[in-house]
């Protein structure tokens, strides 16, 4: 199930929600009913949804004369560009981007993805290393059946493995 919505301007699931585009720019805003009301959006004549997205945009934990020192982007460049100037911004600006990424993402740290292919000779190559591990033990204390039992195992793995590369 995906999370809900937060409100751009509190942290409540947002229920209204707002599309205007601009000059070909599409400007989305979230908002719960609290908000949605003490800003005017059930009242037309008196909402601005470019005041409105200007405030929302702005995070008022976050400070807003931030200066990378590396590169010398600041926040309003960044919202002007919609990216960052150096590797730097990501820790510089955190505090903006991570509410931001919250609202959009699942969360704000990246997990990724490994192909199933890959994982699977992953985790076959790290049980071959496993078996040549306990193989080699084995043949030290002079335990040959153990070590009988993982060549076998071994040699089963490395059949597998190869089938596994050619596909």
């Amino acid at each position: 199930m995906a999370n809900p919505l937060k409100c751009d301007l509190c942290t409540k699931p947002a229920t209204v929600h707002l599309t205007q585009i601009v000059n070909n720019k599409v400007h989305k805003v979230d908002l719960c009913e609290e908000c949605a009301q003490a800003k005017g959006v059930t009242d037309p004549s008196g909402f601005s949804l470019a005041d409105l997205l200007l405030k929302a945009s702005l995070n008022p934990e976050a400070p807003s004369g931030l200066r990378c020192e590396s590169c010398g982007f600041t926040q309003a460049d960044f919202k002007k560009h919609g990216r960052f100037g150096c590797p730097s911004c990501y820790s510089v600006f955190k505090g903006m981007v991570e509410p931001m990424l919250d609202t959009m993402h699942k969360g704000t740290a990246h997990a990724g993805k490994v192909p199933q292919k890959a994982l699977a000779r992953k985790s076959l190559h790290d049980r071959i290393s496993k078996l040549e591990l306990d193989l080699s033990e084995a043949i030290k204390s002079e335990r040959y059946e153990d070590a009988a039992r993982c060549r076998d195992e071994i040699n089963q793995a490395k059949q597998s493995f190869g089938q596994t590369a050619e596909r």
